[in-house]
């Protein structure tokens, strides 16, 4: 008899991150990688690769944004993963990368601070929230 499949090792989805950093912060970006990392682990995503662009350019298609979506391309690619849509970029750069996102690979976008909810800094010695110096709080 085949054991059950909670006892045997399943991969979960393959998702790609995307940070869209505007100024040279490595600190910046190790947080909000970190919060990538963590939301994957949370959700049973596999986090396949990092994508990150850095500055504020005018176009849609910038490097690290084609090596997003070339990665998309691939077979088992599942959804891109933001901190927050707004690291699609200004709102026509995001709206057009939304639809090449969505509509030419098929892939699905989550967000990690979207919606009701959003990871919110608090005190490390609270205690509260699933990981020291984080909780998940009502977006107001």
């Amino acid at each position: 008899m085949e054991p059950l499949t909670e006892q045997r090792p399943v991969s979960g989805p393959l998702v790609y991150g995307f940070l869209r950093i505007d100024r040279n912060s490595p600190a910046r970006q190790a947080a909000l990688s970190d919060a990538l990392a963590e939301y994957c682990r949370s959700h049973e995503l596999v986090l396949g690769g990092l994508f990150v662009e850095r500055g504020t350019g005018t176009s849609a298609l910038t490097a690290a944004f084609t090596g997003l979506l070339d990665a998309l391309a691939l077979p088992d690619a599942y959804a891109v993963v933001l901190p927050a849509a707004s690291h699609l970029g200004p709102r026509p750069i995001a709206a057009e990368r939304k639809r090449q996102i969505t509509g030419s690979t098929g892939a699905r976008l989550l967000l990690v601070r979207g919606g009701k909810t959003a990871f919110r800094r608090v005190k490390p010695s609270s205690g509260r929230g699933p990981c020291p110096g984080i909780v998940l709080d009502a977006e107001t």
